[in-house]
């Protein structure tokens, strides 16, 4: 067994350390405060090539690993989870399921722009009245002619309405129960899209989470992804490797959680002296130090065994899973070794507490991935 990165692994680490620190930690204090998206970093990220990792070269990708693409959303997270969530969102969400059931058509006409990030994709699947219950979706498309007519509604989707593409789940054939869900392609020029508010968060300021309405929205009958039907199976393979990339995120903000605690623990000094002297301060930071540990193992395991070719979905959810709430743990941990200075703007703890609150619901609440991981494990 070898838990050491390649020298390749390690080499895109530090590159993508080295623009984190540069080019995304000096402006992330101010993305969060003016809830602004970071479009130029987006567009910076896109020119590396960041923005379509584990997607084939042939299809305007890296054609990555998808450890390195673990690694490269861990350490964007550490500095900015609102640009974390971003990039995963888009790469996992929007380029991968072109990757698994798209057409050679498709592919070009949309994995490639997306891929080089020239353009934006987002997943619309969740649902005023449908959440962990993602079978219990209620927008409709009926094929007319040569178009699908979309109706419905979409909340809390990532990048939603600055997407250009859209991957929409909609029910084709209500009477199949969850086998009439299909995948739907809209861009935001169809007719009867259209973008609903922002939503207004506790964290990830600087990523953008909508609603979506389709009223009579038209798109083109070959834009349906893979066949009619098919549409549950595919969002949750999605979803498998989506759990990876949020597994990711919330490593990256534990270990920012970790790191602002190791070094303000050095610096203030109580009682005469460090409080990183105190046992109290020093079982803390060891707890997270051990937890981060065993999660990294967790989530690039899964990476390892996705890029495999094996089944990783109980992996994943585990990932996941322990993870966020590794990343929980270790922000409550940190603001509670900056006492009140920690409560404060002042110090990046404040936001990494916020913006790690939401590993523990998106793409799967810890219930469901409690779910998953136990009818793995039981065979049901």
């Amino acid at each position: 067994m070898d838990f050491e990165l390649n020298e390749e692994q390690k080499m895109f680490q530090k590159a993508v350390r080295d623009f984190a620190e540069k080019e995304i930690r000096p402006i992330a204090r101010e993305t969060d405060a003016r809830e602004q998206f970071p479009w130029d970093t987006i567009r910076k990220m896109a020119a590396m090539g960041m923005m379509g990792l584990p997607v084939p070269e042939e299809y305007g990708g890296a054609g990555s690993d998808y450890v390195s693409y673990a690694i490269a959303v861990e350490e964007i997270s550490r500095v900015c989870g609102s640009t974390g969530i971003t990039v995963a969102a888009h790469t996992s969400l929007a380029c991968m399921p072109f990757v698994y059931f798209g057409t050679e058509e498709q592919k070009r006409k949309y994995l490639v722009p997306l891929a080089s990030g020239e353009k934006i994709g987002a997943f619309g699947l969740t649902e005023p009245n449908a959440g962990s219950d993602a079978s219990a979706i209620q927008t409709t498309a009926v094929l007319k002619g040569d178009e699908w007519i979309i109706n419905g509604q979409k909340v809390f989707i990532t990048s939603g309405s600055i997407a250009d593409v859209i991957i929409v789940a909609a029910r084709t054939d209500p009477a199949a129960g969850t086998r009439g869900i299909s995948n739907l392609i809209v861009e935001k020029t169809s007719p009867g899209f259209r973008a609903g508010r922002n939503e207004e968060k506790m964290g990830l300021k600087g990523s953008v989470t909508s609603q979506l309405f389709f009223e009579d929205c038209r798109v083109p009958k070959e834009n349906i992804l893979g066949r009619p039907g098919e549409g549950l199976k595919q969002f949750l393979i999605t979803l498998d490797g989506g759990r990876i990339s949020i597994g990711a995120m919330a490593l990256g903000l534990a270990q920012a959680a970790f790191e602002n605690a190791v070094a303000y623990s050095k610096q203030r000094v109580q009682f005469g002296q460090p409080i990183a002297n105190f046992q109290a301060i020093q079982w803390m930071i060891a707890d997270m130090a051990t937890e981060i540990d065993a999660a990294r193992l967790l989530v690039y395991r899964a990476a390892w065994l996705k890029d495999k070719g094996v089944r990783f979905t109980k992996e994943a959810a585990m990932a996941k899973l322990f993870a966020s709430e590794v990343a929980e743990r270790a922000a409550f941990k940190s603001l509670q070794i900056h006492g009140g200075y920690g409560y404060t703007k002042d110090y990046d703890v404040e936001r990494i507490y916020r913006d790690q609150r939401l590993c523990t619901i998106g793409e799967g609440t810890s219930e469901i991935q409690r779910l998953v991981i136990a009818r793995q494990v039981l065979g049901l």
